[in-house]
């Protein structure tokens, strides 16, 4: 069955979607833009003790974050917030933000981007990975083609030494 513009339904199982490692957190892809007109793509991204998501700033796209198991510290503009199930927050683009495991036992959360786009920043970056840690320019590179800013916010140490995160860029 096909909608007014010819869209055609996408399902993804509970279990299914296409698996991948980003160096610190994994990511599950639920749903693409090329299933959604462009408008929204979901992922899941499991978070083992101890990980730490690079601060960045995305330049394109808002993010909204619903944690699912475990406990995800969430630093987003000046906001600082650790959520645990049924958690939500908005992350708007333009804010420098990043996301960690604040607990003691593996964490997930669902991401929903809007628009789509960025999903496609993950599955590149995943592919980068399978053949090692990448070169410094290399990420800046892949950065810069999906409107990323990586960033060292002064406060970034303080939140490592605190909750005794590992830091994927050292």
């Amino acid at each position: 069955m096909t909608g007014v513009d010819g869209a055609v339904p996408a399902v993804v199982r509970a279990g299914e979607g296409q698996v991948a490692d980003l160096g610190s957190i994994g990511v599950e892809f639920k749903l693409w833009g090329r299933d959604t007109g462009g408008q929204v793509a979901i992922v899941e991204h499991p978070f083992p003790v101890g990980a730490l998501v690079p601060a960045h700033l995305h330049t394109r796209e808002d993010e909204f974050s619903i944690v699912t198991q475990g406990e995800i510290g969430f630093r987003s503009g000046d906001l600082e917030v650790v959520l645990g199930p049924g958690g939500y927050i908005a992350k708007p683009r333009g804010q420098v933000h990043t996301m960690w495991n604040a607990g003691q036992e593996p964490a997930r959360m669902i991401e929903v981007i809007t628009p789509a786009g960025f999903e496609n920043f993950f599955h590149a970056l995943a592919e980068i990975l399978t053949a090692g840690p990448p070169e410094p320019a290399a990420m800046l590179t892949l950065a810069g083609e999906y409107g990323l800013e990586l960033h060292q916010p002064d406060w970034m140490d303080e939140l490592i030494t605190r909750y005794g995160l590992r830091n994927p860029l050292r």
